[in-house]
């Protein structure tokens, strides 16, 4: 049995960066579960997904399909499947006897935290643009600042906040995680985990976002460092603790 989990690639040394399909990547791992990684060029989503009959998982301002990461085929149930809360369901409900993603019935829970996060996270996109399309190939790279200018109305060099807005959407970032480092001391579980000593699809969540960001911006970036320190390491343990399930194959 192999799962096949569909990237995109980059010039980065291992090459994983998305924060979507790492999402995947952690269930996988976390899991147990024999999987290798299919690089796909960006511009080939679309035409590479049509043709393997994966589903697309929204549609554009014009009522086209899109096509995104991640995505997997499971050679065992013959099954493709795209987006990440899609895929971890499914993980959970074909391969039980393995670490639950979603343990002890938490799956309404975290879909909301899911969606409490993403809001908050937003102020740290703009950072990443266009520090994301450098570490594309050649080939996404065009794409990349084709579709990000028409979906930004500027250019990639443009959508970082800069002076005093830079300083003040930072500032926005890290007490946006401010309100996650309480979420997860609420849970009055020791551990550096929402649930305390297990791993769940929030980590996985905020793992994802962070490990994103240090890839892109690197290991001794101003910007990783800084965060490294923010709600007393809050951040860095758990992307330590994560560390054990990022291995890409």
């Amino acid at each position: 049995m192999t799962i096949t989990l569909y990237d995109i690639p980059s010039t980065v040394p291992g090459r994983a960066w998305s924060p979507s399909v790492w999402k995947t990547r952690y269930c996988l791992n976390y899991k147990g579960l024999e999987h290798k990684t299919e690089w796909v060029e960006w511009p080939d989503l679309e035409t590479t997904f049509v043709k393997l009959g994966i589903p697309a998982t929204s549609k554009r301002a014009d009522g086209s399909s899109r096509y995104t990461v991640p995505a997997i085929f499971d050679s065992t149930t013959g099954v493709y499947l795209a987006e990440s809360f899609e895929i971890a369901q499914y993980l959970d409900h074909a391969y039980p006897d393995t670490p639950r993603i979603f343990p002890n019935s938490t799956t309404g829970m975290q879909k909301g935290f899911q969606m409490a996060f993403g809001s908050l996270i937003e102020p740290i996109v703009p950072f990443l643009v266009p520090a994301e399309g450098e570490k594309l190939t050649v080939v996404s790279q065009e794409y990349f600042r084709r579709t990000r200018e028409k979906m930004y109305g500027k250019s990639l060099e443009d959508v970082p906040p800069k002076g005093q807005d830079k300083v003040r959407e930072w500032a926005k970032l890290k007490d946006n995680m401010g309100v996650v480092n309480e979420w997860y001391c609420m849970s009055g579980n020791p551990g550096p985990f929402l649930l305390g000593e297990t791993a769940s699809w929030a980590d996985f969540l905020v793992g994802a976002i962070f490990i994103w960001g240090k890839v892109i911006w690197g290991d001794n970036s101003h910007e990783w460092k800084d965060i490294e320190l923010w709600h007393d390491g809050r951040w860095k343990a758990l992307l330590d603790s994560l560390s054990i399930y990022q291995r890409v194959t």
